[in-house]
């Protein structure tokens, strides 16, 4: 699974916590990036691509699906859209630092639950749910080379990586995530493994699977054993 992040939006720029409110889009440059990111991902053969409901998402998708050579299957998926921040949306993250409830939200986002929204742990229990039943789709219909993007946000993917990581959702703030960025985490039937977070550039091809017909090196070999050692690492030779 490649979790991107849209690019940037006027609500970045502007310092506002923009949450769910209708009609977000890409800035000049948060359009240059979801380019960006596409252009990374095109030789990556894609066989799915799954996106936040939201504007800024479904542009920054519209993207990566534009520089496939395939045509991945697309679709809208709620439970990876942003955190319903309740009254918090909209208003300025200047004025929300003011907040008792920010400084939670910074220490102990377990404990946060924003008023009229929802809280931390809730957002971080849907959104993995929502990925894992897709990514288990996916390797059911596809095979487990398979590969799709989840396009989201920054506190999803963080809350997601969080999760993949072993990590209490107490300590996903220690986690980044910029716009268009790119992670990559793996699930198998132990445990996931995260192999990319919060990359920006390089080299991807060494994502995708061996042709048809063609036979995995022992390095490429999918396992659910963590190397002992570290292994050899990818590479786009294999």
């Amino acid at each position: 699974m490649i979790l991107v992040r849209h690019g940037r939006t006027t609500a970045n720029t502007s310092g506002v916590l923009a949450g769910r409110t209708r009609g977000v889009r890409l800035d000049e440059t948060g359009v240059g990036q979801a380019q960006k990111t596409a252009e990374r991902l095109a030789v990556v053969p894609l066989v799915a691509v799954g996106t936040s409901p939201l504007e800024r998402c479904r542009q920054t998708a519209r993207a990566i699906l534009k520089a496939q050579e395939g045509s991945p299957v697309t679709a809208t998926e709620r439970g990876i859209t942003e955190c319903d921040y309740g009254a918090w949306q909209g208003r300025s993250l200047r004025d929300l630092a003011k907040e008792p409830l920010w400084k939670t939200v910074q220490t102990q986002p377990s404990a946060a639950a924003f008023p009229g929204g929802e809280s931390m742990l809730a957002m971080q229990a849907r959104a993995v749910a929502a990925v894992r039943r897709h990514d288990a789709v996916v390797a059911a219909e596809h095979g487990e080379d398979a590969i799709w993007v989840a396009v989201s946000h920054g506190d999803i993917i963080k809350a997601l990586l969080a999760d993949a990581l072993g990590m209490h959702l107490d300590l996903f703030q220690r986690l980044h995530v910029d716009p268009a960025s790119v992670s990559i985490v793996r699930y198998t039937a132990s445990r996931p493994f995260v192999l990319t977070t919060n990359s920006h550039a390089g080299d991807l091809s060494w994502l995708a699977p061996p042709p048809k017909g063609g036979h995995r090196t022992r390095a490429r070999r999918r396992t659910a054993d963590a190397v002992v050692g570290g292994g050899a690492g990818p590479s786009a030779t294999t």
